[in-house]
């Protein structure tokens, strides 16, 4: 063999492997990390306000925020900025639809009822049930200084509610009552049935009736209870 070829070959053999690279993977998403959901864009307002009843309930008022309503629906942190501006904008809406089911709710219970007293007791009955079943809901629809009321939506649905309570007093009082001017006895009769209904329910909710439920007959519920106070303040003269 000639030297050149020799030397050739030896240079050939002498030279490192070359390494083999890597193929080139995706980088992995965090283990905590969510993959994004696509949503329609009219489809996405919806789920994130789903979430955000669904955090709002879990969590209370405290742990409602964008970041945790962006989370819950597995969307972008700016998706929710986007379409309710800030939180603000989202817990108005939320409370809108709150009112919403809070008045179909009772609307519901005077359209099922049969008797007079059965009417007497339909809405105010219903009110306090929505509230036991939705007390994040509930809560956050009271919460003025946390809401925008000038937000179409809301004013419509909380001014529904209104408008309900005003119909009922003005049916016991025999009497229309216009929801843009109230004489004082109306407005008195209004902001009493509602005190006392509203009342009866935060006590309920936070726990302040189970002293009194305690002294009562064994077995005795707090739906009978809101019955007997109902039946001697009203005593079956409050249509829905």
């Amino acid at each position: 063999m000639a030297k050149s070829d020799t030397k050739s070959e030896t240079a050939r053999f002498a030279r490192p492997p070359r390494k083999l690279l890597p193929a080139s993977r995706p980088a992995r998403r965090p283990a905590s990390a969510k993959a994004e959901t696509p949503y329609h864009h009219g489809a996405l307002r919806e789920a994130l306000l789903q979430a955000a009843e669904r955090v709002l309930e879990r969590d209370g008022l405290a742990g409602l925020t964008l970041r945790a309503v962006a989370r819950e629906a597995g969307v972008s942190h700016a998706a929710p900025t986007h379409h309710f501006g800030d939180l603000t904008g989202l817990v108005s809406e939320l409370a809108a639809i709150g009112f919403r089911q809070f008045n179909a709710a009772m609307s519901s219970a005077c359209d099922m009822a049969t008797s007079p007293l059965e009417r007497a007791l339909a809405r105010p009955k219903a009110y306090v049930a929505y509230a036991q079943a939705h007390p994040g809901m509930y809560g956050l629809m009271f919460r003025t200084e946390r809401l925008d009321y000038s937000r179409p939506s809301l004013h419509e649905a909380a001014e529904s509610s209104f408008a309900g309570l005003a119909n009922a007093i003005g049916a016991m009082r025999q009497e229309p009552i216009s929801g843009d001017a109230l004489t004082v006895e109306q407005g008195a009769a209004i902001a009493r049935a509602w005190s006392m209904v509203h009342g009866f329910t935060m006590l309920l909710l936070d726990g302040r009736l189970e002293d009194i439920l305690q002294r009562l007959p064994a077995g005795t519920t707090a739906e009978q209870l809101l019955e007997a106070i109902l039946k001697s303040t009203v005593a079956g003269k409050l249509p829905c």
